[in-house]
C-alpha cells in the first residue's frame, strides 16, 4: 500500500515538473505549491507508518514476552522491560524517533492511570492507621540510601562527595510504577490490607520522588559551582500540601459536577467520566510544570487525591466501576510504560560500570532497608511483614530512567558514571523487587475476607 502511494506521488510530482517546463510563467507559483505539499504529504504519510508500526511492536511483542515470563513464573514486567531495551535505540533500533521523542509523556500518561487506579481503591480510613510510617517512608528510605553513596562512592567508584551525592540523589528513589501495580493488586486481593500494607507503601512510594528529585536539582546545581538554598528544601513540604489540596479541590468540583447532572437527569456514563477525569488529571500535571520556579506543586499527589475525592463523594458501586474501567485501561498503558522505560536504557553504559557499581549498588540497598526499618519501629507488622516492606521498597526504573542522563548532558564529569550505575541498577533492582515481591506477597502477608478473594 505504501508504495503504490509513493509511486502515484512520485508521478504527480513528476507531471507538475513537465508541465512546469512548458509553462513556466504562468504556472510556477501553483506548480511550486504542488511540489511541496506532495513533498510533506509522502513524509507525513512515511512517519504515520512508522509510528504505527512502533506501537505494533510495542504491544505485540511487549504482550508475547510478558505471556512468555508469566508461563516461566516470572513478572510480566522483565518480558516488557526486555522488550523495550531489544526494541530500543540502543539495540536494534525499531523504534520510531518519533515515539521515543514523546516517551517521556507516554509514561507520565501510563502512571496516572495506574495513579488514578490507586486512588479509587484506597481505603482513607485504612491509610489513617499508618500516617506517621507513611510519611517517613517518603523520606527516610531516600535519605539514608544517598548516605550511603556519600558515605562509600567516592572509595568504590572514585568519585568526589559531591559526585557521589548527586549519584545518591539519581539512584535514591522508588519506583512508582513498578511498586503501585501491585499495591493495587494487593487491595484489590486484599493481602496485607487488615494492616493497610499496601496503602503505606503507596502513599510513601507516590511522595518518595519528590524528595529525591528536590535533592538532585539541589545537588546538581552545587557540582555546577552553585550552592544550596534552604527554600529549595522547604519546597518539598510545600510541594506534597498543595499537591494534596489542589488535587481535592479539583475532585469535589468534579463531584459536585457528576452530582448536578444526575440530579437533573444529564446522566453522564462512567465512559464519559473516565475521560473527563483523565483530562483533569492530564490539566493537574500541567499545572505542576506551569509553576515550575514560581512554586512547587505535586501533580501525582494531585492526581491521587483528587481519586480519593471522587471516591469519598460517589458511592460505592460508581467508584468501583470507575476503579475497574481504569484498570481495563492499565492493561494497555502497562505495555506501553514499562517497554518505553526499557527503550530509555543503554544498555552499553553496564558494561562501563562494573564489579565496583554492582558492590556499590548492593550496599545502598542494604542502607535502605535499615531506613524502611526505622520507619515501621512502633507499628504491629511481624517480621515478615517488614521483610515484605523492604522488598517492595527496592525496585528502581521511572525516575532513574528519567534522570540518570541529566548530569551527562550538563557536562558534569560525573556524568558518565552517574548514567551507567543508574542503567545496572534498574536492570537489578526492577526484576529483583518485582520477583520478590510477586514471590512473598502470599507468604508473607495474612489475606483478609479470604472467602470474598481469589
Amino acid at each position: 500500500m505504501t508504495s503504490v502511494i509513493n509511486f502515484i506521488i512520485n508521478l504527480q510530482i513528476s507531471s507538475a515538473f513537465l508541465m512546469y517546463r512548458k509553462n513556466v510563467t504562468k504556472q510556477y507559483s501553483f506548480l511550486y505549491h504542488q511540489v511541496c505539499v506532495r513533498i510533506i504529504l509522502k513524509l507525513v504519510f512515511r512517519k504515520e507508518v512508522y509510528m504505527l508500526t512502533s506501537l505494533a511492536f510495542i504491544f505485540l511483542v511487549g504482550l508475547s514476552m510478558a505471556a512468555i515470563c508469566q508461563c516461566l513464573k516470572l513478572p510480566r514486567i522483565i518480558g516488557m522491560l526486555v522488550t523495550g531495551i531489544v526494541l530500543g535505540p540502543y539495540v536494534l533500533d525499531l523504534l520510531d524517533p518519533s515515539i521515543l521523542s514523546i516517551s517521556s509523556e507516554l509514561r507520565q500518561m501510563a502512571l496516572i492511570i495506574i495513579l488514578l487506579k490507586a486512588g479509587l481503591s484506597l481505603n482513607l480510613s485504612d491509610l489513617k492507621k499508618v500516617g506517621r510510617p507513611a510519611v517517613m517512608m517518603s523520606f527516610v528510605p531516600a535519605s539514608f540510601e544517598i548516605l550511603a553513596f556519600f558515605i562509600f562512592a567516592p572509595y568504590i567508584l572514585g568519585v568526589t562527595r559531591i559526585e557521589a551525592a548527586v549519584m545518591g540523589a539519581v539512584l535514591g528513589a522508588v519506583s512508582p510504577a513498578v511498586v503501585i501495580p501491585r499495591m493495587v493488586q494487593l487491595i484489590d486481593s486484599k493481602y496485607g490490607t487488615d494492616k493497610s500494607i499496601p496503602q503505606l507503601i503507596m502513599a510513601g512510594a507516590s511522595c518518595d520522588d519528590i524528595f529525591v528529585i528536590v535533592l538532585f536539582s539541589t545537588f546538581v546545581s552545587m557540582a555546577q559551582g552553585g550552592h544550596a538554598h534552604i527554600s529549595d528544601f522547604l519546597n518539598i513540604p510545600v510541594s506534597i500540601i498543595l499537591g494534596i489540596l489542589l488535587g481535592a479541590i479539583t475532585g469535589f468540583i468534579l463531584s459536585v459536577f457528576f452530582e448536578t447532572a444526575y440530579a437533573h437527569k444529564h446522566l453522564v456514563r462512567n465512559s464519559m467520566k473516565v475521560i473527563i477525569i483523565l483530562g483533569f488529571s492530564f490539566l493537574l500535571m500541567s499545572i505542576e510544570t506551569w509553576l515550575k520556579g514560581t512554586i512547587s506543586v505535586s501533580g501525582l499527589l494531585a492526581v491521587v487525591s483528587m481519586a480519593c475525592v471522587i471516591k469519598i463523594k460517589s458511592i460505592e458501586a460508581v467508584s468501583k466501576r470507575l476503579s475497574e474501567k481504569f484498570g481495563k485501561l492499565w492493561i494497555a498503558a502497562e505495555v506501553i510504560l514499562f517497554v518505553l522505560v526499557g527503550a530509555a536504557v543503554n544498555i552499553r553504559y553496564t558494561l562501563d560500570a562494573g564489579i565496583a557499581a554492582i558492590i556499590m549498588i548492593f550496599i545502598a540497598l542494604i542502607f535502605r532497608s535499615i531506613g524502611v526499618s526505622i520507619c515501621l519501629i512502633g507499628t504491629e507488622l511481624t517480621l515478615k511483614e517488614r521483610l515484605f516492606c523492604i522488598i517492595a521498597y527496592m525496585p528502581k526504573a521511572t525516575v532513574q530512567a528519567a534522570i540518570g542522563s541529566v548530569p551527562l548532558a550538563l557536562g558534569l564529569p560525573c556524568g558518565q558514571i552517574v548514567l551507567s550505575v543508574a542503567v545496572l541498577a534498574i536492570l537489578i533492582t526492577a526484576p529483583l523487587g518485582a520477583i520478590g515481591m510477586d514471590m512473598t506477597y502470599k507468604k508473607f502477608l495474612s489475606q483478609a475476607d479470604a472467602g470474598v478473594c481469589k
